[in-house]
């Protein structure tokens, strides 16, 4: 887990714990990818059902 999540996020799940604003980052980023893909999941959708 450890080494994931320096790999997706730069950050260590130690120091990830440690720091609210490591925290607050890693959290913004990983929404923005949730919302990223879920538009791209939609315009799939829209694609297939024309």
């Amino acid at each position: 887990m450890e080494k994931a999540m320096h790999q997706s996020h730069g950050v260590g799940y130690a120091e990830y714990g440690r720091k609210l604003s490591k925290m607050l980052n890693v959290e913004k980023r990983r929404e923005s990818s949730y919302k990223k893909s879920l538009n791209v999941v939609k315009d799939i959708e829209r694609q297939v059902h024309r």
